[in-house]
């Protein structure tokens, strides 16, 4: 039988190319729901091609548009944030793809957890934000949750067949971004136009942004903590320019076992669809010709303290990792409409941490009210410079 897949954030970077590894391999897989949450000419094309039972538009005044596009079809049309929630509980489907960006994704994955729906984890916010509860309730429902970060899937290939041998060490690989190399004087005017132009990964606004203030790599240390059972002294953020390593496992022999492929988000995709299988794949393979050598090197995090925050935020725990998160939507997007700089959302962060309330033992209500409490923080900072 084919794996019935629902994929929130189809029309965003991941879900376009998740869809691309089903369209290569349609014998195994069937697109079930669709979501989007703004995107309203793509999400119709992918409905018409892939025929899901389900589409789920987030924005509600994109409802109309969706709903007349499709009438001549047998498919579900729905709208708003709790349509996906919704959705993702649907009996017939097997595994939910969350790929929606940034702390929306949260809800919905709980959701499909609850629901016994195996995860293949693209939202990073989801971790970061409320890891504690969120692989507390996957053990507790049996469900597995495969990253497809390209760094976490790649920790999670190192492990394969490593038995119960102790981590003792994961070496988490970074670009460096768009910015590696530049000085404080020079972060103080970079513009959005060249942080959205990353060296090796073509990916969403947001997560590029990230990548470019190295908050994507903070953001992926505390998701490592929780998907591999280990403490921050115990990942290493490790500069690779060349981005052909993904990420290491060291173990306490001090044996290294690392992964390489190409920088393409395809490959982790298909490996959560398919896992414990691989699939043939028609994608490029890694030409060793073409790197006469590939470089490591420390991350600053004097020029970058995204970095030094998330580290920060884990350590003490309870809520400052999702109140971390809630300042870094609310910059990012201040960012991206030119109304702060680059280094002010550091600033910005830095200050929500030190003012908002911190919880030691948050539960569910307690982090959308952080979420909330955090943003409205963010907010009056920004309004003020």
């Amino acid at each position: 039988m084919k794996r019935q897949l629902a994929i929130l954030g189809s029309t965003g970077s991941i879900g376009t190319q998740a869809l691309e590894v089903v369209n290569e391999h349609p014998d195994r897989f069937e697109v079930y729901a669709l979501t989007a949450n703004n995107q309203v000419d793509l999400l119709i094309n992918q409905a018409r091609k892939f025929m899901p039972e389900v589409v789920v538009i987030a924005n509600e005044q994109k409802y109309p548009e969706l709903k007349e596009a499709l009438e001549d079809l047998p498919i579900k049309v729905w709208a708003g944030s709790e349509a996906i929630t919704q959705v993702v509980q649907s009996g017939p489907i097997d595994m939910v793809l969350t790929a929606m960006v940034g702390y929306a994704g949260l809800k919905p994955t709980i959701a499909a957890i609850k629901a016994g729906k195996a995860i293949a984890l693209a939202n990073k916010e989801t971790l970061v934000v409320a890891g504690e509860l969120v692989m507390g309730l996957a053990l507790e429902n049996r469900v597995p949750i495969l990253p497809v970060d390209s760094e976490h899937s790649a920790i999670f290939q190192c492990l394969n067949g490593a038995g119960n041998n102790t981590i003792e060490k994961i070496l988490l690989t970074a670009s460096g971004g768009p910015f590696r190399g530049k000085s404080m004087k020079e972060l103080a005017t970079v513009t959005k136009d060249q942080a959205l132009k990353h060296p090796n990964w073509h990916m969403g606004a947001k997560i590029t942004i990230d990548s470019a203030s190295m908050m994507n790599k903070g953001f992926e240390m505390i998701e490592a903590k929780w998907l591999f059972g280990v403490n921050p002294e115990q990942i290493q953020i490790i500069v690779h320019p060349q981005s052909v390593i993904h990420s290491m496992v060291q173990f306490e022999d001090g044996a290294v076992i690392a992964q390489l492929g190409v920088p393409d988000m395809k490959l982790p995709i298909a490996y959560a669809f398919s896992y414990p299988q691989r699939m043939k794949s028609p994608d490029a393979r890694l030409d060793f010709n073409k790197y006469s050598s590939l470089t490591f090197e420390e991350p600053d995090m004097e020029r970058f303290r995204n970095l030094a925050y998330a580290f920060e935020a884990v350590r003490k725990g309870g809520n400052m990792p999702c109140i971390l998160n809630a300042a870094n939507e609310e910059v990012v997007a201040a960012f991206l409409q030119d109304r702060i700089g680059f280094l002010q959302m550091s600033d910005i962060i830095e200050e929500t941490m030190s003012k908002a309330m911190f919880l030691p033992s948050p539960g569910y209500e307690d982090y959308v009210n952080t979420d909330i409490e955090a943003r409205k923080i963010a907010k009056q900072l920004i309004s003020h410079l």
